[in-house]
């Protein structure tokens, strides 16, 4: 089987340089073939992927594919790329429904359950720590990243249809991020989506729970444990969409902004990229090291959420997943049900990088030269307008907008953004995800609670009888 299997990806990998091969004789004229004959020949191209795809029978494995075939589908047939949104839509829909509840079952259960109320506050401050630290290095890195690269400087991009829209959200001052943390109707806290606010219901509602008679105390607990279990098997039944849900939005993305906008854009994209790379080698990978992570494994568990991340560009699709493969990999579910969601507003490493490098494209795309001491003035100012990034519609780019502002550059360099934000939303979020799976890690490590003996195995989609 696994001969097999690797023949198929063999094959795959020739036919696709192939074909990339005919694409470039057909561009210098070296050869002639019509658009549908290439077309087919891409097509013909993936079929060894399906074919592994059948053989291998992951879910990782499927979510990959599916991208790929997105990314054709959207480029043949643009128009119907487009409608196949629905698939992503109905897929966070879902995953929503999933949140506030998993959210609500693990927190509580793993407070009340555990009982050390002294242990949750350490977990808390050390989590908080953690999440300061790299977050900072985030910011750094994309500033020197932006300024090596100066891809803002003779920038003279067409701006996005109605930039007004996507800005139209006020920023949030000081004493309004400070009231967002906490909810005044839990209700609407999880109607609305606002992760922090849950977090900080099912956080009091585990320490009241801890503080009652265990008479009173049991039924709730165990309502709660149950919670939790019912939904990591609702997640379960939910990932066998996400393949689909890849594969639209992926044709949706290259169906409406087509491929061009990778050309016009590559250079800020590729700083982008760049720079996410260097944090994660630089940053990341050495936290790994010191931490004594089982690189391995934590690679095969983190690689699911990631790859969702990234095809979706949305942390949330991502969050239920993450903590499953977290708890699987050897983070206990208390440490898991709090790092990840707090991380979702305090450790955004991929959109802090995002920040400081798209604030500084901004001041060079208007021909604005802003010294060391400013630059570094401006990362305290991400740091703390950072954290209050979730919640808030179109959070990144009101962030940078705010930034912006606060240091009279001209807006109109942030609409030009606008154009390639979902392109660059795609791999800020997939790191984010990345770096909350590790900080759970970390902080599992940091109380000595990482069970190392703990087997990572992939769930399969399908039963593999014999």
């Amino acid at each position: 089987m696994k001969l097999s299997m690797k023949r198929s990806l063999l094959t795959f990998i020739l036919a696709g340089a192939v074909v990339l091969l005919l694409h470039m004789l057909n561009e210098y004229h070296v050869i002639t073939l019509s658009i549908t004959v290439l077309s087919i020949l891409r097509w013909i191209s993936l079929v060894p992927l399906f074919i592994f795809g059948f053989q291998k029978k992951s879910l990782t494995g499927w979510i990959i594919i599916m991208l790929l075939t997105g990314f054709e589908f959207g480029y043949d047939f643009p128009d119907a790329g487009i409608q196949l949104k629905i698939l992503s839509d109905i897929f966070l829909k879902l995953i929503k429904t999933i949140i506030a509840p998993l959210l609500f079952g693990t927190l509580v259960s793993g407070i009340a359950g555990h009982g050390n109320l002294r242990q949750v506050g350490r977990i808390g401050w050390k989590s908080i720590l953690y999440f300061e630290i790299v977050t900072t290095f985030a910011l750094a890195v994309g500033l020197i990243a932006i300024n090596v690269s100066q891809a803002g400087s003779g920038v003279a991009l067409a701006p996005a249809e109605s930039p007004q829209d996507a800005l139209k959200s006020n920023p949030q001052s000081a004493v309004e991020m400070i009231l967002h943390i906490f909810p005044d109707n839990i209700a609407k806290s999880v109607a609305e989506g606002q992760v922090l606010q849950v977090v900080v219901f099912s956080i009091l509602f585990g320490i009241g729970l801890s503080l009652v008679s265990e008479k009173k105390m049991k039924p709730m607990l165990q309502f709660a444990e149950s919670l939790s279990e019912v939904m990591f098997k609702f997640t379960n039944i939910v990932m066998y969409f996400a393949p689909f849900a890849v594969f639209g939005a992926m044709a949706y993305t290259v169906g409406k902004y087509g491929i061009t906008v990778f050309s016009n854009l590559f250079q800020l994209l590729l700083t982008l990229y760049l720079a996410l790379i260097a944090f994660m080698v630089l940053v990341l990978v050495p936290v790994m090291i010191i931490a004594r992570v089982p690189i391995r494994k934590f690679f095969r568990a983190v690689s699911e959420p990631f790859t969702l991340a990234f095809a979706t560009a949305s942390s949330e699709s991502a969050l239920p997943i993450a903590m499953e493969n977290m708890e699987r990999l050897g983070v206990p579910r208390k440490i898991v049900s709090f790092v990840l969601p707090t991380g979702y507003s305090f450790n955004l490493d991929g959109t802090t990088l995002y920040l400081s490098l798209a604030s500084l494209f901004v001041a060079q795309a208007a021909g604005v030269h802003l010294t060391l001491g400013q630059q570094l003035v401006m990362m305290l100012t991400l740091m703390l307008t950072s954290k209050g990034v979730a919640g808030v519609p179109r959070a990144s780019l009101v962030i940078l907008s705010a930034t912006v502002a606060s240091f009279h550059l001209p807006p109109e360099p942030v609409f030009l953004i606008l154009g390639i934000d979902a392109l660059m939303d795609m791999g800020r979020t997939s790191v984010n995800v990345f770096g909350n799976c590790l900080a759970s890690v970390v902080v599992a490590r940091w109380e000595g609670e990482f069970n190392d003996k703990a087997t990572f195995e992939e769930p399969i989609v399908v039963d593999d009888s014999p």
